[in-house]
This record gives C-alpha cells, structure tokens and sequence, in this order.
C-alpha cells in the first residue's frame, strides 16, 4: 500500500474515534490527533467551490465560518481577497492550532471558540455564512432536530439583511426538512450541485444550498438548476432520489402556503412578518400557528390567534390565544402539571402580545380533555413497550354515527395506551353488553376459580350474568376502517377464493374413495385454494385481526407481534381469541416477512427440482414443499407504532419502510397480493420518501389521507392494478356482499372511508 492508500486509511480509523458529532472533546481529541498542518476537508475541495462562492462574495464582506474545523476553505477565501473572516468552532484545540498556522500569513483573519448553536455576536453581524457540513454533523439523529434548529435561529440572527447563507450538505432528508422549514419565510433560496473529485470509488454527491434574508412574508420556490437525469447517474440514487423529491415537496408546500388562507405558522415565521407586523393590533385577524420546538419548550402546542376590537376596562382582552392538547417534547416531563404548563407556555404567548399591552400576568383558562367518565381496568410495564394502559371511557360528545349504531349517548370505548409515545391510544373499542347463563352455587358449593370474570358486569334476578364484552363488529379507529376499505382493490380475488369455499363440501365427498396419499395431496390443494394468507404485523388490543376474522372467514389470518404482554392485554381486555383460521406468531416482524419472502423464493426453485420426499403415519410419502406451507402472501399489513421520535416516523418503525424491507415484501406476495401500512409522519419530506421508496418497488400505489393530515393509509399492489377509480364503488358493494355487511349500517364507514382511496401518481 502506496503513502497515499496508508494516509486515506488512517484518516478513516481516525473518523471512528468521533462517534458522536457534536461532542467537543470527541472534536478535540480528533484535532489533538491530526493537527492542524494536515487539513481535513469534509465534503467538497476548492477547486470545485469557487466558482460557486466567489461572485457572491465582495472584498468588503463580513464573512462568517462556523464550525470551521481545520479546513483550508478560510485560507482560500483570504486569498482571494476575502479578508474580514472570523472563523468560530467549539474545539479549543483546533483554533488554537489554525490561530498559529495563519496569524503571520493571514493576520486579518480572526479565530474565535465558541460553540455555533449559541454565538456570542450581535444581531446582523455578517454579510455571508459559509457552513461546510456544520449543520450535517449537528443532526445527530439521538438528538432530533434540537441541535439543528438552534443553529439555524442563530444563523438567521446574525446574518444581516440581504445577507447570503450557503449551506455545503449531502442533503439527507432530516437535515433538508429542518431547512427548508426553517427558512420558509423570508428567504430566497437555490439548490446546487457541487461537481464531484475524480474519483475511482464512488462517494456523496455534495450540494449547496443558497439562502439570501430579505426579512419579507413572502413565500418563493425554490430554485434549481440541477440536471437531474445528470446527478441521478453520478451520485447514489437514494441521495439524489431522495434530494429532488424533498426539492418537490416543499416547493409544493410554499406553493399551497401562497394560494391558502388557512395555513399553520410558526412563531418565528409570525414574527418575521408573514402575516405583518403581530405586535400590532389588527380587529379581525385570526391566525393558526405552532408554538414551541426542541430547545426552547419542554412542550409543542398548536394554537390559534384571535385579535379583536380594544376595549377599555379592566376586564377587556384585546388578542386571544386558543391552544389545543401539547406534543411532548421533552420525555422528562411526562407527568408534567397544569402549572408546568403554565410556566413552559408563558415566555412563548408573550411573544404575541401587541406593543404596549401589560403581560406581567397571563390569565389561563384550561379546558377538558373530553372524557367524561374514566375508570383504569388494567395497568402494566413492558419490558419493551413500557406502561401501558387499559382503561374506560364515556366521552362528552361523541359521534352522532356512532351514538346512531349503538342507540345510546353514554357508550363506554375501551382504550389500549401506550404511555411512551406521548400517550398515544394505540387502539379503541366499544363495548356492549352480552348476557349469559350463570349457574349459582349452592350454600355448600364453592364457586370455581374459572367463573371468576374480569368482565365488568353483575348478575340479575334470574339468574342471567350481564357482561360487557368488546363488539367486534365495529371498528372505532378511523385508520383500521381506511385498511379494510382498501380490500376493494383485490375484491375479484377476494369473491374467486371465497366461491371456491363454497363448493369444498362437494369436492371433498367426490374425493373420498381416493388413496390416502392422493387425498392428503389433494385436501391441502383444496385447503390452499380457498384460503387467502392475511399477515398482520402488530397485534395491538387485536381488533383489526378479529375483525378481519369473524367477517371473512375465508381469509386465514397471522398475526405477529414481538411484545408477549400485548398478546395477553388483547386475550384478557379485548375478547381475542385464536383459532384454526386465527393464530399469533411472537416473533420480530422484519425477521418474519424475509423468510416468508426466502421461503416463497425457494419454493419457487423447487418447482422445477425434484421433490424430497417425507414419510407420512400411514405409510405413504409427501414432498418437501407439500409438508410446510410456503404459499405467498395474498395480505400483508404493517400496523406498528415507532419507538424512535428522532426517525420522524411515528408510525411505522423506520426499518418497515427501508428499502431491503419493501422488496422483502413484493417477493413474499402472491402475484395478487396487496401490502398496506399505516402511515403517521408530521414530516411532508418523509412521508415523500417513503412513497418514493414504494414507487420505485411496487407497480400501483394507492393512499388514504384521513382527517387528522398527519395519519394515511397506504396501498401497494405487487401487480398493476385492474380496477380503476371509476370502478371503486362497484368494488365496495363487492367487499361488502363478501363480508355480509351490504345492508348494514355498520359498513357505512367502509363505504364513507373508500371514496377517499386515491392512487398516487
């Protein structure tokens, strides 16, 4: 190994003792290690960056470099005419090192420490920020957006109007959502793709992205003159992929905040003046926005603004602020108190409050949280998952659909909570009422343990036992609707397999005076052709598997869930029971679809190998692949939550919509199959990922956006679709007809849920 191979990998055992970016005595040690004679350039050179930095930079410009490191790029600047630089980075060591390497040959140029995320210069001090992947290396994902988000409001702080932030990144779509988002509002923006080093070994394709401050409310798109059909064959796919559908969707983001009225703001977009000047009173003006963000608040609140007509008196208000339930920012407090909150809101409403107006004192006001009974039936603590929470609830209001199919106001819904993911209700049921036969003991009868019920109910004077039992023919959660509504999709199949069910009994007699091993071959043909193979990932309270279960007995229903107490929760709490047709597998769900996926291939193989054979109790013999099913899977569900915030997936976990997964799937579906996932990301740019991702796998993508815009419900079918738009409601009276619910009202939302499917283009 030549000088430069040895060099190349020190350099990478060097980078392993990092580990954590954003740790200074990480950066230190690095520093400390290297020295600062033997420049470390992240990303791209200076032949490669001038031609782009240059012509936006005069001689007289302030110039800022944050994260400096021990990059030449500051000696390159200087030496272009660039002379009022200061260079910032949190590494004692490393200023210390470039102050000595440039304080004779470059002594204009100053050398700061100071830690990027809370700079120590006034307000508008520069002209130009250049950052070469300082804000990369502060998104770690452990951490979230927190690190980023604080230097990006100290990167707006200190940059003067009509000053010029470039920003050198890889563009993953983490860093790209935090900013974009963060300079949405007032800033013109441009993406660029830095020419790469000849190079033998394929590397990252660098971009920059240009943000010039003009502290105005209007809203521009961003501009590219990338050649995507030219970055796409010269970088990674997912990177450049990934950077042009993010560049898509957020210029289709300021483009619905341009032509909307009724758009979310943040506080610090309200006040950069994007609805004018809010600490002056406008009667009338109400606007929607969100307050708090990781740094600033423990909690996330969105809000709504109210001003109104001033009034004298001591009892008048001239702006209102109306908030909804908190996001959890901060896990540390969980148990947080309505004086917390209090204390967590107050620095950020005062932010709102019009010029002049007293906000020594600001009167709270705490609505409820809509239940208006609750009684905890069951409490435990997962390894795994954490508390949960089994509980009762009558709500204030519900629904007059719901109130409708039930008859009654006070309907009680059992709750399954996860207590980790900011108390999310993972699953909601209602229950009903049942009645049963109990046998009293007599005096000298002791009753048996087994009649002991944990059922909520009494017994009555005759003798009936009242119990109140999950109904499972209704589904509560607006998104387990959106899933069998999608069923329409493959209903053809659905209706073919469910026929030949029908004419089983016929067969079977007609095959009787067959030999045993013709029979058993034949049973299991017969067995598998009327069966359709539904995976369910994640169990949850069970109901979507019930569900599935007791209205389409023809689909043959697994279940796999990784946590052992969720399974006894859904057995104890929420009526579920298996069966033949309806079994739980406790075992990791990206483990399970793989080896279905290797076990669909290998059977595939086999086909046109010959057969082991195995040895069955009568003598006779079947071969290898009669002996286990390996048939391929006609329903694949994906229904579990994510325990990782920093993905900015909610629900599914990360690893569920990776590429290597979503093959996994198409390989382990039968040519008819249909794979659906629930989807919940407050991120636009993710949720564009994962459909990208699909797109690229699957040949038709449908999807279902619910109310709540944060939650969808997406459909991938491995084969083209032959249904079209036009033909849904036909295939909804169809679903229905299989699942006997045609003349039910029970399946109206089934019906209200699938004229909302749409594909995706």
């Amino acid at each position: 190994m030549g000088k430069k191979g040895q060099k190349e990998k020190q350099h990478e055992e060097l980078l392993k003792t990092l580990g954590d970016f954003t740790s200074k005595e990480n950066w230190d040690s690095f520093f400390t290690i290297r020295g600062s004679d033997d420049a470390f350039e992240w990303y791209s050179e200076w032949p490669q960056l001038q031609e782009h930095l240059l012509p936006h930079i005069s001689v007289d410009s302030l110039v800022l470099v944050p994260g400096c490191g021990n990059s030449n790029l500051s000696e390159h600047l200087y030496d272009a005419g660039c002379r009022n630089i200061t260079n910032i980075d949190f590494s004692k060591v490393v200023i210390s090192d470039m102050l000595r390497k440039n304080v004779r040959s470059r002594p204009e140029m100053k050398w700061r420490v100071m830690d990027m995320t809370s700079m120590l210069f006034a307000n508008e001090s520069f002209d130009v920020i250049v950052d070469k992947g300082g804000l990369d290396a502060l998104m770690e994902p452990r951490l979230g957006p927190k690190l980023g988000n604080e230097y990006l409001s100290e990167v707006k702080r200190v940059l003067k109007a009509g000053g010029k932030f470039f920003c050198l990144t890889l563009a993953e779509a983490h860093v790209l959502d935090v900013l974009f988002h963060k300079l949405r509002h007032g800033w013109k923006m441009s993406v660029h793709a830095i020419a790469q080093k000849p190079s033998k070994r394929s590397s990252l394709q660098t971009y920059m992205v240009i943000a010039e401050k003009d502290n105005s409310c209007v809203l521009s798109q961003i501009f590219s003159p990338i050649d995507h059909s030219s970055v796409c064959s010269s970088s990674p796919g997912n990177q450049a992929d990934g950077l042009l559908q993010a560049l898509k969707t957020e210029n289709r983001i300021r483009e619905a905040y341009s032509n909307c009225t009724d758009k979310i703001y943040s506080l610090e977009e309200l006040k950069l003046g994007a609805q004018g000047d809010i600490t002056e009173l406008s009667p009338g003006r109400r606007l929607q926005l969100t307050l708090g963000e990781p740094g600033i608040s423990s909690f996330s609140y969105k809000a709504a603004l109210l001003d109104v007509r001033e009034e004298l008196g001591p009892f008048s208000y001239h702006c209102g602020v109306f908030l909804v339930p908190k996001i959890l920012l901060d896990c540390s407090h969980t148990l947080a108190s309505m004086d917390d909150i209090q204390s967590d809101l107050s620095p950020l409403v005062k932010q709102l409050a019009p010029i002049n107006c007293d906000v020594s004192q600001i009167p709270f006001m705490a609505a409820s949280d809509g239940i208006k009974e609750r009684k905890i039936v069951h409490e435990v603590t997962s390894p795994l998952t954490g508390p949960i929470t089994v509980d009762d609830v009558i709500y204030e209001h519900t629904e007059e659909n719901i109130t409708h199919l039930f008859s009654s106001a006070n309907i009680i819904f059992r709750r399954l909570t996860f207590q980790r993911t900011q108390s999310l209700v993972q699953s909601e049921a209602v229950l009903t009422r049942e009645a049963s036969q109990t046998n009293r003991p007599g005096k000298d009868q002791k009753k048996s343990p087994r009649s002991k019920s944990k059922k909520k109910g009494h017994t009555n004077s005759e003798g009936l036992r009242i119990e109140w039992k999950v109904d499972h023919r209704y589904l509560a959660s607006s998104y387990h609707t959106g899933i069998i509504s999608g069923l329409m999709l493959i209903s053809s199949y659905l209706k073919s397999v469910s026929s030949k069910k029908d004419m089983f009994t016929a067969k079977l007699y007609l095959f009787l005076s067959f030999l045993s091993l013709q029979l058993s071959k034949i049973l299991f043909q017969l067995i598998a052709d009327f069966q359709v193979k539904t995976i369910v990932i994640g169990l949850g309270a069970g109901l979507l598997p019930m569900f599935l279960h007791m209205h389409m007995p023809f689909l043959e229903v697994e279940v796999v869930e990784l946590e052992p107490v969720v399974l006894d929760l859904a057995r104890d709490h929420f009526d579920f029971i298996e069966d033949g047709n309806l079994k739980v597998h406790i075992t990791d769900g990206l483990k399970f679809v793989k080896e279905a996926a290797s076990s669909v291939t290998s059977s595939s193989r086999e086909d046109h190998l010959p057969k082991s054979v195995v040895p069955l109790s009568n003598g006779n013999s079947l071969s290898h692949a009669e002996s286990i099913n390996t048939s391929p899977i006609d329903i694949l569900i994906v229904d579990v939550d994510s325990s990782d915030s920093s993905s900015g997936l909610s629900c599914p976990a990360a690893d569920f919509v990776e590429e290597s997964f979503l093959a996994a799937v198409k390989e382990s579906l039968s040519e008819q199959g249909l794979f659906i996932v629930n989807l919940v990301s407050r991120s636009p740019a993710i949720k564009e990922m994962v459909f990208s991702r699909m797109k690229s796998i699957f040949k038709a993508i449908f999807h279902l956006e619910l109310e709540e815009d944060v939650n969808e419900v997406v459909f991938a079918l491995k084969s083209e679709s032959s249904i079209s738009e036009e033909g849904f409601p036909g295939a909804c009276d169809q679903l229905l007809k299989l699942m006997g619910m045609e003349e039910s009202e029970f399946g109206r939302p089934i019906i209200d849920a699938s004229k909302k499917i749409k594909r995706m283009q």
